[in-house]
């Protein structure tokens, strides 16, 4: 045939649709078991058996393993990472896909898990999935989840004990007046954030003032403006806990902008500590959670699960370590 062979070819050749194809190399329901056997035979007889789909017909493997991103931002940069070097001495590649959501942002991952399980993907890892449940038969782990129940092995980062460190270090500063710009409430690991630093200002007999407290949603415009009406508060705080670093870092170049010195007037501290953190000036003073590690956990827990184990727990939090460098400091005098 002088190139490879397409489904299309296949089609014309067994004298069926490609839909039709489509089903039998994938063992679906629906059509005649001659019907079948004659698109295998033509589907080995072409050599389209090296295809991916046609590979998965054979084995009901596809030897990929699919990571779901919302986007693909510093965050899921590192935990892709992750997933690489865990896979690196398997036999399973990688796949990391972002799906549309211009519709709804809200179970966008439904929709790519239905697109891509049985015949593209042996197994899937989500990364701060909206929800957590889907109607597939291929093994699904899920990083950072949402705030619902999850019936199925997720992994994340203690994120309230790593707010209540980053709150005790503005604390122990001598920090009073302290912002929080929060991040997605659908995600626990952002309430847990938000949690931390409530219960830190409260057992410092500390008020909390609604007119600190703004979320920017994890996304870079909205971190920006509420960055912005934080800071331009007649009285504006002397520190801000931030609950992902690329919001932290927004929120800096916001207090350029508005003429307040980091750290000389403002404190600053994020969550995360993804590579850009340690290269702003000052470099950003942040919790660290441990991203790639969750990624080659999720990695480990989707294969364990392909080759018929069982993870040792079904839930898995690791610890965080705060990371001081020079974007804090001591209140400015009033």
């Amino acid at each position: 045939m002088g190139r490879r062979p397409t489904i299309h070819d296949v089609a014309a050749e067994a004298g069926v649709s490609v839909s039709t194809v489509s089903k039998a190399v994938n063992g679906r329901y629906g059509i005649a078991a001659d019907t079948v056997q004659r698109v295998l035979d033509v589907v080995e007889r072409l050599g389209y058996e090296s295809s991916l789909v046609a590979s998965s017909m054979r084995s009901f493997r596809t030897g990929v393993i699919g990571v779901l991103v919302a986007d693909f931002e510093p965050f899921s940069a590192e935990i892709l990472k992750g997933v690489a070097q865990a896979l690196h001495s398997t036999r399973y590649d990688l796949l990391a896909y972002s799906g549309s959501r211009q519709a709804d942002s809200t179970g966008w991952e439904r929709r790519s898990l239905s697109r891509l399980s049985g015949t593209l993907i042996d197994g899937a890892i989500m990364v701060t999935p909206t929800v957590v449940s889907a109607s597939v038969d291929v093994p699904i782990v899920a990083i950072d989840p949402h705030t619902g129940r999850a019936d199925l092995p997720t992994v994340e980062s203690d994120s309230y004990h790593g707010a209540l460190d980053a709150m005790e270090y503005l604390l122990g500063l001598g920090h009073r007046r302290i912002g929080f710009l929060a991040g997605r409430p659908d995600l626990r690991s952002a309430a847990a954030r938000d949690a931390g630093y409530r219960k830190s200002l409260r057992d410092a007999g500390i008020e909390i003032d609604p007119a600190l407290v703004r979320n920017g949603m994890y996304l870079l415009e909205t971190a920006r403006d509420e960055a912005r009406v934080m800071l331009s508060n007649p009285r504006r705080p002397s520190a801000v806990f931030c609950a992902n670093d690329m919001s932290a870092i927004a929120l800096m170049e916001v207090a350029g902008e508005l003429g307040i010195r980091v750290p000389e007037d403002l404190s600053v501290v994020g969550f995360d500590d993804v590579p850009e953190a340690a290269r702003v000036s000052p470099g950003l003073t942040t919790v660290r959670q441990p991203m790639r590690r969750l990624g080659a956990l999720a990695a480990e827990y989707v294969t364990g699960l392909l080759a018929g184990e069982q993870p040792p727990s079904l839930h898995v939090q690791l610890p965080t370590k705060l990371v001081v460098r020079g974007s804090t400091g001591p209140p400015p005098v009033s």
